[in-house]
């Protein structure tokens, strides 16, 4: 650590070497973590994140059920007799978190709904759920395989409702169907494959190959629970998943986007039992490996329309949107698991700049894959994509199946990780947003900090706490990665001034006795710059955490031929209506102009705005 002034110092991370007294922290064996995740509902949105949950819950997300078929009542997932898979988990996961942050009363009862009956599905053996899933038959009759990946996405809700409610009834039912994971026969647990998803012809489906390659995901759910209840069998699951997690395809980890934005994180989220470093490494290798080849894209995304290919890497090509949530939530794990701020850059590189711009400005429909430079977004199929079909245009119909469920995740589980606790029960800005969080600090104080910022467009940041009493307890500033310079004042005190950027990899760490009504303000300077990538020769104009576009002129088109569009529920397709082929000439004296808001909109991802 740097001591900057009295209670004030620069450090790498919160360091682990006490346990949180308040949140559920890494109990031994497993290493202690510097990061401890709140429980849902701490942090609540404002300014422009709550208008991103309201539009939410007024739109696709909200509303599901209205036009995915997927949601039916009849849906495994609910007891019926219908398939259940990773569609309903994928939405159940973001509508939940989403509709305890906005407290909207019609998604709560559906919530309630959606909990009692998946509850209901338990099973004797442990096993709840879809009964599709369990003991799919090869076609011969000589095996049967259960189908884990779906429970995969569901233990995550579930997790979630237990963090809000400490509904009992949820260690219980994931603890017996882990134990029913430990029954299944070696063979049949998690089964080999020859090559990442394929039709497996010995089952004629290609669903039960899926859990293979993203097994490892169950990982943090079952350290979630070992640290509940210490059951030591727990450790012993997570070895048994790990080892049967599909090793890499060779020279690149995995072809698929979003196994990738999963993948990629698996060795780092075994690290806390493991104990090796190599396996932290190991996850760190595998980005930047496939980064440095594919990723010749603005802000942390790479060019994989659904698949990498030969030659595709640059800005034309897509991202899935499904690839964006299950990059940040990989970075959320390893973030709390490394406390490296480094995983917050990369997170607020992919969700401020390419999920913002996945949807539509009413959050009612979304596409496919997102590129930095289209020009069009018809609905056609003759786009230079791995899969021929529709993929650009914005739609909340089934076409887009996986991401019109999994777009849920975006903006909720990125509110609910803004803020952790550190273990030595204090608090971390660990990304900003407007919004407040209200947490125990110190020796059981609880303090609510009320965060005022119009971040990623500004980087002011205004917190104001408010306690019944005095507390002390450290209070952890990340240092974004870009920041040029910095200024923190207490009270309208300066008591930090720099011009100086403090590179990679810091927070600032101020530990003091806090009083009511304390104002702690911080101004993270942005300068514009220009990042040259090196294989084309192309710029992106940056400031701060975004990355910045020629504005072009947008005509909106209902595409009435959809199948499923309606007044109600439309499909749009986005075409140029100016100039689009502009190059951007650079020398020494260019200069840009920065115009910034005081305000913001609610929807501020828009051109209007």
């Amino acid at each position: 650590s740097v001591e900057l002034a009295e209670g004030l110092s620069l450090v790498e991370r919160p360091e682990p070497d006490a346990i949180n007294d308040y949140y559920l922290s890494n109990r031994a064996p497993l290493m202690p973590n510097p990061l401890v995740k709140l429980p849902l509902g701490s942090v609540r949105p404002s300014g422009w994140l709550k208008g991103q949950l309201d539009l939410m819950v007024n739109g696709m997300v909200g509303r599901l059920t209205e036009v995915s078929s997927f949601l039916s009542p009849e849906n495994g997932w609910l007891g019926g007799s219908e398939d259940g898979w990773e569609e309903q988990p994928y939405w159940f996961r973001g509508f939940y978190a989403m509709a305890r942050q906005t407290g909207d009363k019609r998604c709560l009862e559906v919530c309630d709904e959606w909990i009692e009956k998946i509850l209901a599905t338990a099973e004797p053996d442990g096993y709840f759920g879809p009964k599709t899933a369990k003991d799919v038959p090869s076609h011969d009759g000589t095996r049967k395989v259960t189908d884990l990946w779906p429970h995969m996405v569901m233990n995550d809700a579930l997790i979630l409702h237990y963090e809000y409610t400490q509904d009992e009834r949820i260690p219980v039912l994931l603890q017996n169907f882990f134990d029913y994971c430990m029954t299944l026969p070696e063979r049949d647990f998690i089964p080999a494959l020859a090559e990442g998803i394929d039709i497996a012809d010995e089952f004629g489906s290609w669903k039960i190959t899926v859990q293979t390659p993203r097994a490892s995901d169950m990982i943090p759910q079952i350290h979630w629970l070992y640290n509940l209840t210490g059951e030591a069998s727990l450790l012993d699951l997570a070895t048994r998943v790990h080892v049967h997690t599909e090793p890499s395809h060779g020279e690149f980890l995995d072809p698929h986007i979003v196994n990738f934005t999963q993948r990629f994180s698996y060795a780092g989220l075994y690290y806390p039992q493991s104990k090796r470093p190599w396996h932290l490494d190991q996850t760190e290798y595998w980005y930047q490996q496939h980064m440095s080849v594919w990723g010749q894209q603005p802000r942390g995304i790479f060019g994989a329309d659904e698949c990498i290919r030969p030659r595709k890497y640059d800005p034309r090509q897509g991202f899935e949107t499904c690839g964006m949530t299950e990059f940040a939530k990989s970075f959320y794990l390893l973030g709390r698991i490394t406390g490296d701020p480094l995983y917050a850059d990369r997170t607020e590189d992919v969700m401020l700049n390419h999920f913002a711009a996945s949807q539509d400005k009413e959050l009612k429909g979304l596409h496919y894959l997102t590129a930095s430079n289209v020009v069009q977004q018809d609905s056609s199929d003759v786009h230079d994509h791995f899969n021929k079909c529709q993929q650009l245009s914005y739609s909340p119909h089934e076409v887009y199946r996986c991401c019109q469920h999994n777009v849920a995740m975006g903006w909720p589980w990125f509110v609910d990780n803004l803020w952790q606790a550190s273990p030595d029960n204090g608090l971390v800005a660990w990304m900003y947003g407007a919004s407040n969080v209200t947490a125990m600090v110190g020796d059981g104080e609880e303090v609510t900090i009320t965060e005022e910022t119009n971040y990623p467009f500004g980087g002011a940041v205004k917190l104001t706490l408010a306690m019944d009493e005095p507390a002390t307890f450290p209070l952890y500033l990340r240092v974004p990665i870009w920041v040029a310079d910095l200024t923190v004042t207490l009270n309208n005190e300066e008591i930090l001034g720099t011009d100086e950027p403090f590179g990679n990899g810091w927070f600032l760490r101020l530990e003091r006795e806090f009083r009511n009504d304390d104002v702690l303000e911080v101004n993270f300077g942005m300068d514009v710059q220009v990042f040259n990538w090196p294989r084309n020769g192309a710029v992106t104009v940056d400031r701060g955490p975004l990355s910045y576009s020629v504005k072009i002129d947008e005509e909106w088109r209902a595409n009435e031929k959809a199948e499923g569009a309606s007044a109600e529920w439309p499909e749009w397709e986005v075409f140029a209506a100016s100039d689009w082929n502009y190059g951007l000439v650079l020398d020494e004296d260019t200069e840009f102009d920065i115009e910034e808001s005081e305000t913001l909109a609610d929807q501020p991802w828009t051109t209007e705005t």
